[in-house]
């Protein structure tokens, strides 16, 4: 396949600072299976709490729904082209819950399986390793009826389903990670309800994140049992620093607590083997406790080989808000996340940050040493315009790849151990509740067609890969 069309030069800076990453450095894409497969009712598959919440009036922009999506399910091949043509060697991509084990227990769904081993093998015969991720937010309907995360036994029965995938494709697939952004999957789900399951109730959201995390314990354990080969295990986090508005304590106080709700509730179990004493001290002055019992902790930081690091922007932390009161009306302190500041804006406003995505992982590397990140999302939705041909000359996102990549590079400058990055996404897709207004993709998506057409963003990734190939031949 050839890509032709007019590039974008990054900076001179940005380039130098590209032209510092190893020659093993991984350039990839990602997706998720809702996001993009479609046929939600094919071959045996089953509802997953966003095809409910899909059925929600009001609960997704413009009434759409993952029905059709990108119709990857039947144009897979067609995408796996496309990355060839653009010269990736990693794809990131999730496996569908309900369409493997469409009641959430019991036995594997043959002809759901068989969507995922077509795709391992046409991804390897075009020289691009499959980096499969087992949850990327999709938990069958079934299992959310009898009462989703906030319940132990869905950590168990997540277990078993990555033990029947794992089955089936460990025998050609080195990278498995467990989940992607627990944070989204309780805190928005269960918590702010504005993700699927759709859900209201803090205490819930606090026993989803740490059914989530014994989750990844039972079934990383697992997978390494039955490892047949060479096994690299990872868990995906979003992480972004949270600094105080001010100096004054209000705001200190106010930053510390949203870090420990936001980063180290996530990081700490799994690499650390316990909670932030400061955290549980926070929950308990609302009530509410993490439902750890014996053993949990010791199943939960079960070793990882790799740390999936998924960053979209950064808050500065406030203790008041915006009515001039430091106290809610339930009596607990203020903590309200604020913009930084006189930053650019994607199309969703969220501020372009790439100089703190380089501080986010000196932080980590500092903090929790010993494991190396990849990259495993990062991208920007803008506000896309196609010419008569399709083609969209996005050059805000190329420039916003280039110095996030470039960024990625100054860490590993000052010691961050990053050895790939994953961007998000391939193509234009289903943005959960922003439904398909909000565009992501390097790759056009034409739904009323389904038309792919590659954006300047994947031309500059193309020869970007091009280049650093060239320099380490």
């Amino acid at each position: 396949m050839t890509l032709d069309l007019p590039t974008h030069v990054a900076s001179a800076r940005h380039d130098e600072l590209i032209a510092t990453l190893p020659a093993d450095f991984r350039f990839g894409v990602a997706t998720s299976a809702y996001q993009i497969e479609g046929a939600v009712a094919e071959d045996g598959r089953t509802p997953s709490i966003w095809d409910t919440l899909c059925r929600v009036p009001g609960a997704i922009d413009n009434g759409d729904t993952g029905d059709v999506a990108c119709d990857h399910y039947h144009r897979m091949p067609e995408d796996v082209a496309l990355m060839r043509g653009l010269g990736l060697d990693t794809y990131r991509f999730s496996v569908a819950w309900p369409r493997v084990q469409p009641h959430g227990r019991g036995p594997a769904n043959p002809a759901g399986l068989a969507f995922y081993d077509r795709l391992v093998d046409e991804l390897l015969g075009q020289g691009i390793t499959p980096w499969l991720t087992l949850y990327h937010w999709d938990l069958p309907q079934e299992l959310e009826d009898s009462g989703g995360w906030p319940v132990r036994d869905t950590a168990y029965r997540f277990a078993d389903y990555a033990e029947l995938v794992h089955d089936r494709l460990g025998d050609r697939v080195a990278h498995w990670t467990t989940f992607n952004e627990p944070w989204c999957s309780a805190m928005l789900g269960y918590v702010e309800g504005v993700h699927a399951p759709g859900r209201r109730n803090f205490q819930d959201g606090v026993a989803a994140v740490h059914h989530l995390h014994l989750a990844h314990g039972l079934a990383a354990r697992r997978l390494r049992a039955a490892a047949r080969g060479p096994i690299d295990l990872a868990v995906t986090h979003i992480l972004g620093n949270t600094t105080p508005a001010t100096d004054s304590d209000l705001d200190r106080e106010a930053a510390r607590r949203a870090d420990a709700l936001g980063f180290r509730f996530y990081l700490d179990p799994v690499l650390r083997g316990s909670y932030p004493a400061d955290l549980v001290a926070d929950l308990a002055a609302r009530g509410v406790e993490i439902p750890v019992r014996d053993g949990d902790l010791e199943i939960i930081s079960t070793p990882i080989d790799t740390l999936g690091v998924n960053f979209y922007r950064s808050f500065k932390a406030s203790g008041t808000a915006e009515d001039g009161s430091t106290t809610t009306p339930d009596g607990l302190p203020v903590t309200r996340g604020v913009p930084v500041g006189g930053l650019p804006t994607t199309y969703l406003d969220w501020e372009v940050m790439p100089d703190d995505f380089a501080d986010l992982l000196t932080r980590i590397s500092r903090d929790y040493p010993g494991v190396p990140m990849v990259i495993t999302e990062n991208g920007a939705a803008y506000d896309d315009e196609p010419d008569a041909t399709g083609f969209v000359a996005d050059a805000d996102r190329t420039e916003y790849l280039a110095a996030h990549l470039a960024a990625v590079a100054e860490a590993r400058t000052r010691g961050a151990d990053v050895r790939g990055y994953l961007l998000w996404s391939l193509l234009d897709n289903f943005e959960w509740a922003y439904g398909y207004d909000k565009r992501f993709g390097i790759v056009r998506v034409d739904y009323d067609t389904q038309a792919r057409t590659p954006k300047q963003s994947a031309l500059w990734l193309r020869d970007t890969i091009t280049a650093h190939r060239a320099r380490h031949a």
